[in-house]
């Protein structure tokens, strides 16, 4: 039984000093014996027998030794390292004894360093989720560039995690701040360190090459070591938290558009943290005036890579194919490609031109080039046409299955399929696909109508020139005096 400290002063002064006797205070105070004794130190210890001899004692040297050397191990390893040895008691019995031998991991003490104006970016990467894509999905990333003095921050959505994403990132980066720190601090990825020996780092080529344009240092934390980018790290807890959650990313576009739009009016106009009395905007106005400029003209970021035109008059990036003119089958090209658009170059001639798609495996094409193997080759029209659709129209392959299944001719079928696309285009041709796939409706005839609603719903004109052909010659028609129907009467 436990007592207050006021009631064990009483026992003690009725003891010391009154002299009552030990029965006396029990009835006096209304407590327990032992309590009395206890508190005056009259109460006799009690001897505790020797501990039992466990199963494990044979081998309690072994696993103190070997977690010493290992402190991390798990107990089932240890349970087939004592087995081999001779133990024959459970697992549950080991443990419970590691539980009680492992050895507790020293709590490292930092230094609190106060960010200089104007001395350190630091950049980390965060994983959002998987993207759905028309046929699959592909993880988003965010890539965070935090300035520490100023607590001012950059960000923007990434497919790509290469070193040519980062080169991109980085470039957008000093372009929003209007500078560039000092120093760049990384985390150890394999984007940013090519090799590591202790202290000693070879940084990527391509990386290199541009904090030499920009004149800023390149820094990596040490291993095992996210405390020394804690900044970016809180940064990157604060978008989760007040960005991301509950927040749909409905393309990147968009994402970055209303992460610009969060900088401005949620993250930048906030009290700043240690700088009471200032805005984390009014800080990094002060911090923009010591950044180090930016060179002109600005280092190319872009993946310029030589690419070899297959016989389909195709080139293949990132799991794409991307369609260049007929004529230059065979020969090798230079690509030139960004996170938006690719070029494909002849020397200094460029021959073609493409949106850069993030889907995998999907053909991109332009029309021009498939005319002109089409006029080349007359009988590969029709299949032709097929790669053509697939090219522009998502989601048509489940129609080319549907009538091979029911019997149809794919030839007339694709002509006809064509014929719409020709009059309709690519986003109303599409949407009418999409709908007869949900309504499990392949024929042509439907895809003319739903056409035809979407038209309507859109208020979009008929395309009457398309319709007629260039058969039809453009002519204006003088209608005649309707008089002469009178004297029939």
């Amino acid at each position: 039984m436990t007592v207050s400290s006021e009631v064990a002063a009483r026992i003690r002064r009725l003891h010391f000093a009154e002299h009552w006797p030990i029965g006396t205070i029990v009835r006096h105070l209304g407590v327990h014996e032992d309590v009395v004794k206890r508190v005056v130190g009259l109460l006799e210890t009690k001897t505790h027998a020797a501990p039992r001899k466990t199963i494990v004692a044979p081998y309690a040297d072994f696993i103190l030794e070997t977690l010493t050397s290992y402190p991390g191990l798990r107990s089932t390893r240890i349970f087939d390292m004592v087995k081999a040895r001779g133990y024959s008691g459970s697992i549950r019995t080991i443990r419970q004894h590691v539980q009680r031998v492992r050895p507790v991991p020293k709590r490292e003490a930092f230094l609190r360093i106060d960010a200089l104006v104007g001395a350190q970016a630091q950049v980390d990467w965060a994983y959002v989720g998987k993207f759905p894509m028309l046929s699959e999905q592909r993880a988003l990333w965010l890539f965070v560039m935090l300035l520490p003095y100023s607590r001012g921050m950059w960000a923007e959505f990434v497919f790509d995690l290469s070193v040519h994403s980062l080169l991109r990132s980085l470039e957008r980066a000093g372009e929003y701040f209007g500078g560039n720190c000092r120093q760049w601090l990384f985390d150890n990825a394999k984007t940013v360190v090519v090799e590591r020996s202790g202290d000693t780092v070879r940084f990527h080529p391509k990386l290199v090459e541009l904090g030499s344009a920009y004149h800023v240092e390149l820094r990596v934390c040490g291993v095992r070591k996210p405390n020394q980018k804690g900044g970016v790290e809180r940064s990157i807890r604060y978008l989760r938290d007040s960005f991301l959650a509950a927040r749909p990313i409905l393309s990147i576009e968009q994402g970055n558009r209303d992460l610009l739009t969060f900088f401005d009016e949620i993250a930048h106009a906030r009290q700043h943290p240690t700088q009471h009395g200032k805005t984390v905007m009014e800080c990094l106005e002060e911090e923009r005036g010591a950044l180090l400029p930016l060179p002109d003209p600005r280092p190319i970021t872009a993946q310029v890579t030589p690419v070899v035109v297959d016989k389909t008059a195709s080139i293949r990036f990132d799991t794409n194919t991307y369609s260049v003119p007929p004529k230059y089958v065979g020969e090798t090209l230079t690509l030139v490609a960004d996170d938006r658009v690719i070029h494909i170059v002849d020397g200094d001639t460029e021959i073609a031109q493409h949106q850069r798609s993030w889907q995998k495996r999907l053909r991109v094409e332009d029309i021009a080039h498939r005319n002109e193997i089409l006029q080349q080759k007359k009988a590969a029209r029709t299949a032709g046409g097929r790669d053509h659709l697939r090219s522009v129209v998502p989601g048509v392959d489940a129609l080319f299955s549907n009538w091979v299944a029911s019997g149809r001719s794919i030839r007339t079928m694709t002509n006809r399929t064509l014929k719409l696309l020709e009059l309709y285009g690519a986003e109303m041709l599409g949407d009418a696909v999409s709908q007869a796939l949900e309504r499990n409706i392949s024929d042509v005839g439907a895809l003319a109508q739903l056409c035809e609603e979407y038209r309507h719903k859109e208020n979009l004109p008929v395309p009457i020139e398309m319709s007629l052909g260039d058969h039809v010659p453009d002519c204006d028609v003088i209608p005649h005096a309707l008089e002469k129907y009178d004297d029939h009467k």
